[in-house]
């Protein structure tokens, strides 16, 4: 299996921001005159998203963010709109500052055996990650740990294959057990009032999103989706 660094050819730059709402309006209203939406929203403009995240009892996923280990990867399970006959398993890496995704799909029936606490079908895959991810179940004893719904709103531009996200109503589900329940009970986390800005980008970010987005005049921020609703459980 390959390493985060030997894949690391495939990662890119992604920063975070947090924004109060009117800077949100703001930087979007520049945003929607250069750039699109993202092709799989639709007449909203958004997508809610779930996932459910998984770390080992040492809570090594979420310590390695809190300490800002410079090589870390995690593992979660996601879905959209409520739609669970479309479940992707992917794989979050981190490098240097760089990051990259792998995902790959799986199904209702494999997720609903993992949620249950048999992994034995995850190993009979064919699919190189969800290999790799029954492994990581296996030697570090991985366990689904948090749920966490959101409702993004994606903007793309293609020089510099540029991605920027808002999500906001960060929430929580109390159970990992429920994640296939879309109605399942969930708390607001003490972000929900918060956007969070998410910039991707290959090579560069070209200078027409820099400037709408003010890139010079905003910091960076360390922001975890993950860590934050891993408070309430």
């Amino acid at each position: 299996m390959e390493s985060c660094e030997q894949q690391k050819r495939k990662f890119r730059h992604e920063t975070k921001h947090e924004l109060r709402y009117v800077e949100y309006l703001s930087i979007r209203s520049r945003l929607r005159a250069v750039t699109g939406l993202d092709a799989h929203v639709g007449e909203s403009g958004t997508y809610q998203i779930r996932s459910l995240y998984f770390d080992n009892y040492r809570d090594k996923a979420l310590r390695e963010k809190i300490d800002g280990v410079n090589e870390r990867e995690k593992f979660r399970l996601r879905y959209y709109n409520g739609n669970t006959d479309l479940i992707y398993l992917e794989k979050k890496c981190k490098v240097s500052g760089l990051c990259s995704k792998f995902s790959e799909k799986i199904s209702k029936s494999l997720v609903t055996e993992l949620l249950r606490g048999n992994v034995e079908p995850l190993g009979k895959s064919e699919k190189k990650l969800l290999i790799e991810f029954y492994v990581k179940i296996k030697n570090e004893q991985l366990s689904p740990r948090v749920i966490v719904d959101y409702l993004r709103e994606p903007y793309v531009y293609a020089p510099g294959n540029v991605r920027i996200t808002f999500d906001r109503n960060i929430c929580t589900g109390l159970s990992p057990s429920q994640f296939l329940y879309w109605a399942c009970p969930t708390v607001q986390t003490d972000k929900v009032e918060t956007v969070l800005m998410e910039v991707k980008y290959d090579a560069y970010l070209p200078e027409i999103i820099q400037m709408c987005i003010c890139e010079n005049e905003r910091k960076q921020e360390a922001f975890s989706k993950y860590a934050t609703c891993r408070r309430f459980g």
